[in-house]
């Protein structure tokens, strides 16, 4: 009998829903059924599209009209095929590796919400803007806050977990020291180093892609 695994998505807000069930799909080596339940037809969309981009068999089911079940059906993995240890040791001699895992993306920040319109609407996609970038495969390597975006890094901020977490995964987190002095949160940094202009400009002259919300 396949195994059905349940994601409880109620209730969370975009991108929660994604980064549950994908978590959910990685566990399933054996192959077996992922039933998402989500109170909104947007995510089910965004399911979906996930379901699409893996290549995954999935159908939804509206329960209510604040209730809508995603189901998809994941094959078995197949085992990796194992590679003798000497032609391991030779495949080795010739790959070369990158020197940082992470690509050299640099995100910056400028503002505590993201968008233009409606200001709440707007913190709570910024929210979910650092959530989504905590739980990429790929992290960035630098995320510079500065302007508006200083306050994110400070005492309060609704994203001070997800950011504690990239920054102990390595993940380098810069606020301009100017625009702390300015909002008069210089004794509040909670997480990452504070930095200057110049080094924000070098940082993103030197970035091999720069992501901005």
């Amino acid at each position: 009998m396949a195994k059905t695994v349940t994601v409880d998505a109620m209730g969370d807000q975009c991108p929660i829903p994604v980064v549950k069930t994908k978590k959910a799909l990685e566990s399933m080596a054996k192959g077996g059924i992922v039933k998402v339940h989500v109170d909104n037809e947007i995510a089910v969309q965004n399911l979906m599209k996930m379901a699409k981009q893996k290549n995954l068999e999935c159908s939804s089911e509206k329960m209510t009209s604040r209730h809508f079940v995603v189901t998809m059906l994941v094959a078995e993995k197949k085992e990796a095929v194992k590679v003798p240890a000497s032609a391991a040791s030779k495949l080795a001699e010739k790959t070369v590796c990158s020197p940082d895992a992470r690509g050299g993306a640099l995100v910056v920040i400028d503002s505590a919400v993201m968008g233009k319109g409606n200001g709440e609407l707007g913190a709570v996609l910024m929210k979910g803007f650092i959530y989504g970038l905590s739980q990429l495969e790929e992290l960035p390597k630098t995320i510079l806050f500065y302007n508006g975006g200083a306050v994110l890094t400070t005492e309060g901020s609704d994203s001070m977990e997800d950011l504690k977490s990239m920054e102990a995964q390595g993940v380098e987190i810069l606020t301009c020291g100017t625009c702390l002095n300015y909002y008069h949160l210089s004794d509040k940094l909670m997480v990452g180093d504070v930095t200057n202009m110049y080094v924000i400009v070098e940082k993103m002259s030197q970035a091999s892609k720069i992501i901005k919300p």
